[in-house]
């Protein structure tokens, strides 16, 4: 299959899918579950790409399993934790509400999904490409996998935590939540770090530079740990405060004393 034929075909899907989901959403009166579309589609569209690919096998092999597990675990995680609140709706999507239509929220489904073939590119670019494995591909699955284990090292902390301390105002302090208040987003950042320079052996590979800087930004500055700090301050009061004082935000460095 032409490679620009299979960019828009997915392209195409990708927008039908996030269409659904939108609809599937309004019908249950919680727009959270676009976080794990977001996360399944990113995984389901390196995926095809790497499949139906005509680069170096190689390469697109590492990739797939690249975007399987990331995509995989990441929406995995995501779905469970939506299934498990619902029919509470995300504090983010709860406020929106107050001022966006179920039109709008189709647009921003829609947004979703272009975000989602634009942080695939690294996986369709890998996918054309016949060169052979290099030092770019080590180096970048190296620093993936130090991701994917830290993140899901992080995740796996808190819900231990939370199974042991029922109580909403308890602050997780243990494993990396002791060095950072975010080691989920960190490593999140590292992955995405890892899949570009996973990329940058590939030709053009280095123009996909956007994606880990744009995951960053997110995570930093909107959708991370912005209203998520807001929410732990507001439901655990002086603990958390506290523990911001004492602790990164973001980089595991050594806690203040």
């Amino acid at each position: 299959m032409n490679d620009w034929l299979l960019l828009g075909l997915v392209t195409m899907a990708m927008f039908v899918i996030f269409a659904a989901a939108w609809a599937w959403g309004k019908s249950l009166h919680n727009y959270s579950l676009v976080d794990a579309c977001w996360a399944f589609g990113i995984g389901l569209s390196g995926l095809v790409f790497t499949i139906f690919g005509t680069g170096d096998l190689s390469k697109r092999t590492a990739a797939a399993g690249l975007a399987v597990f990331w995509g995989g675990r990441l929406g995995h995680h995501l779905q469970k934790r939506i299934r498990k609140h619902h029919p509470k709706e995300d504090s983010r999507y709860t406020e929106l509400r107050k001022t966006w239509n179920d039109r709008q929220f189709l647009g921003f489904f829609e947004v979703q999904a272009l975000s989602v073939i634009l942080l695939a590119m690294p996986y369709f670019l890998v996918s054309r490409d016949s060169s052979p494995w290099g030092i770019w591909e080590s180096i970048g699955i190296a620093v993936a996998l130090i991701g994917i284990i830290g993140e899901t090292l992080s995740d796996h902390q808190m819900s231990k935590f939370k199974a042991a301390n029922p109580d909403p105002k308890a602050v997780c302090k243990t494993g990396l939540w002791r060095y950072s208040r975010h080691p989920n987003y960190f490593f999140e950042m590292v992955i995405w770090i890892g899949i570009f320079l996973f990329a940058c052996g590939s030709a053009y590979g280095w123009v996909t530079a956007y994606a880990p800087a744009a995951i960053t930004f997110l995570l930093l500055k909107v959708t991370g740990i912005p209203p998520t700090e807001a929410s732990a301050v507001n439901r655990k009061g002086t603990a958390y405060l506290e523990y911001q004082r004492t602790t990164s935000p973001f980089i595991p460095l050594p806690p203040k004393e």
